[in-house]
């Protein structure tokens, strides 16, 4: 497949699904097996009722991007200094950093939200917000994958482009951000975009303490109208439209960067 037939595919990808989702959800309201009887007139657009309730959703968008947007951030930053730990040549700063990874990689994230919301106060006397607990799990959670990801990248660059900066009179420092650390970025960015949408995703999770984001405004809404099959696809179809955003633009800047499939000639 040429370069230009993979972009045109692309190109399409996105409208295409949109279109099957939004099919497969006009097409339930003609009437659905087992009797259930659609009613989409709570979320339509023409409706009083249905603008309100489409406002509290989509409400929800805000939410669910600043504080993902915010837990990636910080991830990248924790995740890149255990990445650097992991490549010393000092042996307990390298075992520090396994220890790290392995133990927070190891917890769910759902039970950590919970820990350290519910479990955290008792022990210490320290109470977090609810977005601020969000950010927290979210942020330390990813890092240990981010920081594996940028280790991975640090790995594959090799070592003769170090010496070749140092003997050109560059500080160590100077030789990772100048040298280094931009040919890794390059090589880690489509997998630092997945981290990105299951950030993303995973930012669901923090509804079970009340953070009003898009998974718990559908539960709220449910609870006032008691139409959850309605609202729950309207909330796939919301996470839909959000994750083929992200991933639209990860391509965009893959192409600009000159990474992955795109970027190849």
């Amino acid at each position: 497949m040429t370069k230009a037939s993979f972009e045109a595919r692309g190109r399409w990808r996105l409208p295409a699904l949109l279109a099957v989702a939004v099919l497969v959800l006009t097409g339930c309201s003609g009437g659905g097996g087992g009797g259930y009887t659609f009613a989409w007139y709570i979320l339509s657009p023409a409706d009083g009722r249905g603008q309100a309730n489409l406002s509290f959703l989509l409400m929800g968008f805000w939410a669910t991007i600043s504080i993902s947007t915010l837990a990636m951030m910080i991830s990248l930053t924790i995740g890149l200094l255990v990445a650097l730990m992991g490549i010393s040549k000092r042996r307990w700063v390298h075992r520090l950093s396994r220890v790290y990874v392995e133990f927070f990689r190891s917890i769910p994230l759902l039970v950590m939200i919970l820990w350290v919301y519910y479990g955290l106060p008792s022990l210490t006397g320290i109470q977090f917000g609810v977005f601020v607990t969000g950010l927290i799990c979210l942020a330390i959670s990813d890092s240990a994958f981010t920081s594996e990801i940028f280790r991975s990248g640090l790995q594959s660059i090799k070592v003769g482009q170090g010496e070749a900066a140092r003997s050109l009179g560059l500080s160590p420092w100077q030789t990772m951000r100048l040298v280094i650390l931009p040919q890794v970025v390059r090589a880690v960015l489509p997998a630092l975009g997945n981290q990105y949408v299951y950030i993303l995703k995973m930012s669901s999770l923090v509804s079970v303490i009340g953070f009003q984001e898009l998974t718990r405004r559908a539960n709220e809404l449910t609870l006032t109208e008691f139409r959850p099959l309605e609202i729950y696809s309207f909330l796939v179809l919301e996470y839909l439209i959000l994750i083929l955003l992200v991933s639209w633009g990860v391509r965009v800047m893959e192409r600009r960067m000159g990474t992955g499939v795109h970027g190849r000639g």
